[in-house]
Formats: C-alpha cells, structure tokens, sequence
C-alpha cells in the first residue's frame, strides 16, 4: 500500500514539472510557444519571424520588435512562463499555477467576528435542524434499570 501511495505521489511530481515549463523565446518552436497561455498560432508566428532576424536581447528587445506585445501583455506572458534568454520579465507577477496571473494578488482580510455575547446583543441562533424521521427512545419498550 505504501509502495503505491509513494508511486502515485512521485508521478504527480514528475508531471507538475510538465506543467510549469519555462519557455524561451529564443529556443523554443511553434509548439513549445502555442502551449504558453496568452500565445496562440498568430503571435508564435509573429515570434518565430522576428527571431529569424536574429534573437531577442531582452525583455524591452522582444516588446519592440512583436507586434502585439507591449509592456501588460509581456507582463502577463512571462507569468505564464514564457522567458527571453532565461529570464522572466521584472515585476512580472509570479504565479503558482502555470497561466494564473491573479494568484499574485491578495484578497483583503476578513474583519475578525466579534462575539455577540461580549458586545451585549442578542445573538440569533440558527434553528436547529429537524430529523427527517420521528426519533424513538432506544430502549422504549424495556424498564429503566438502575
């Protein structure tokens, strides 16, 4: 039992790795750069012609020179794990999940609830649910032994 736990965890590992690929411009082929989410068959095109002309220096390089792609969208790419020479875009938001630009960002913390019964309001308690059927003692028919 345990060997399979440790099996079916070490493949889920070795997926995730799958999963969370960083991909260089200057590497990688249609595929590769149709599997980023934000880049579809139009702008892998428009990628793979610029980099005919010659590789993307940087960030600001492959700004310039893709139509379409501007400071927002290279922002948004790079979270999605796309890289220029290895590196992802500064400021970019760094995701947990491949494609998730929204997990950088927090949500405003919950006002903790403060007890009714320390601020002297009545407190309105749920009502309590009702059995769908009518409940019997369990020892109905038996006298009470004591």
């Amino acid at each position: 039992m345990m060997k399979k736990l440790m099996l079916a965890i070490a493949t889920m590992v070795a997926t995730m790795g799958f999963a969370f690929a960083q991909v260089d411009v200057n590497k990688a082929d249609a595929p590769a750069l149709d599997s980023v989410k934000g880049v579809g068959p139009k702008m892998s095109k428009a990628i793979l012609d610029e980099r005919a002309k010659g590789e993307f220096k940087d960030w600001a390089d492959f700004e310039k020179r893709v139509k379409g792609v501007g400071e927002k969208s290279s922002a948004k790419l790079s979270a999605a794990g796309l890289q220029v020479n290895g590196k992802s875009k500064d400021g970019a938001p760094i995701s947990t999940k491949a494609g998730d630009t929204k997990a950088t960002k927090t949500a405003p913390a919950a006002a903790p609830a403060a007890p009714a019964a320390a601020a002297g309001k009545p407190t309105a308690a749920a009502p309590a649910a009702k059995p769908s059927v009518a409940a019997k003692p369990a020892d109905a028919k038996k006298p009470a032994t004591m």
